[in-house]
């Protein structure tokens, strides 16, 4: 049902915001609205609804790796502003993480700083990221991801010989205490299910907001074309290492969360690896997606623990020689076959399967 609107010029809009199925925006502030309709933000309330009942409603056992994902989500929303909008290809967004997390470390256990005041350190991957960004002043595709690379390796390299790092060894974490709730053994996962799902929500937010703004219309031109944006007055070089610092702000942050989490800091967690994995996150994804920064790390952990209980499996059927290791084959070849695949057959990866089931729901009554 529709009705007409005198501010549109007797155009009919919908009877209800909840029941619209086609794009009525008439205004500037209508099409700069994050949500469209009502239903949209309806769904946005049962959705976190239904996530801040997740740990009833799932085996304790799954809890620890529904926490990996939300944090490595946050970090993939961050090389997804770097990568997937600026497009700058990024290898070394896990020693962005490991920035954060050993200025955590620090600053929780030699300066004694609670949680709260700890993790905003995230700013110290911001700070180095900037400084990591400005080869993208010059370089461009291979080589300023060949640069990020290099990065990736000094980084472990310094942390490696650094004394008051401990050398790339263990850095314990202090215990966590808040509201009155003390981070145990047995509630250890579902304590930091309820803090890392705000900041994973916070960080969401803002994600979407910074990019609406002069300053995410800006990264898009120069990705698109970084000549022509100069050209409309674009300063490219801004644009890039504005998304240098936000990308790196928020794997700072991933990495402090990590950190607690883990209640370690060690340097194999911030490795070539998991920088490889996130891209990967980010592709199979979708680059440039808020939808994909969730569905990517969803998907690759699933994977991961998928082949891990394939290749037990395996082990037990007899099929391979004795005293070798299934899992450390099966692990790489899946990984390596998912980006191939998603590359290949749907580069815009998960996001787009959603963007689909969206559109078939929102356009339901009118499909056939």
């Amino acid at each position: 049902m529709c009705k007409p609107d005198a501010r549109t010029g007797g155009l009919l809009m919908p009877a209800s915001r909840f029941t619209q199925t086609g794009n009525y925006r008439v205004r500037y502030q209508q099409d700069q609205t994050i949500f469209a309709t009502y239903a949209e933000q309806a769904s946005l309330i049962v959705g976190v609804l239904l996530l801040l009942a997740l740990p009833l409603l799932i085996p304790k056992t799954m809890l620890r790796d529904v926490d990996m994902i939300m944090i490595f989500a946050v970090a993939v929303l961050g090389l997804n502003v770097t990568t997937g909008y600026t497009g700058l290809i990024n290898i070394g967004q896990a020693a962005f993480m490991g920035v954060g997390a050993y200025a955590t470390a620090l600053a929780a256990t030699r300066l004694n700083l609670p949680f709260f005041l700890a993790i905003p350190l995230g700013l110290a991957g911001a700070l180095v990221g900037t400084f990591v960004g400005l080869p993208s002043l010059r370089l461009k595709y291979l080589y300023l991801a060949v640069a990020t690379l290099a990065f990736q390796i000094i980084f472990e390299w310094t942390v490696g010989h650094s004394p008051v790092l401990a050398q790339g060894g263990a850095i314990s974490m202090p215990t966590v205490q808040i509201f009155g709730v003390r981070d145990t053994f047995l509630n250890h996962n579902m304590f930091w299910y309820y803090i890392i799902l705000p900041v994973l929500v916070a960080m969401a937010l803002l994600w979407r907001n910074v990019l609406r703004t002069r300053h995410g219309r800006a990264m898009i031109a120069v990705r698109d074309n970084d000549r022509a944006a100069a050209a409309m007055g674009i300063n490219p070089g801004t644009a890039k290492l504005t998304a240098f610092m936000i990308g790196s702000f928020y794997a700072g942050i991933a990495g402090g969360l990590f950190a607690y989490f883990q209640k370690a800091v060690v340097i194999e967690d911030y490795g070539l690896h998991t920088s490889v994995q996130l891209l990967a996150m980010a592709i199979v994804g979708g680059l440039g997606s808020l939808p994909g920064s969730f569905l990517g790390p969803m998907f690759i952990v699933a994977l991961d623990r998928f082949m891990g209980s394939a290749s037990a499996w395996l082990g037990e059927q007899d099929i391979f020689p004795q005293g070798i290791d299934v899992a450390t084959a099966l692990r790489p070849l899946a990984f390596g076959l998912a980006i191939m695949l998603f590359l290949m057959f749907e580069p815009r990866g998960l996001a787009n399967w959603w963007r689909l089931v969206r559109m078939y729901f929102k356009k339901w009554p009118y499909k056939f």
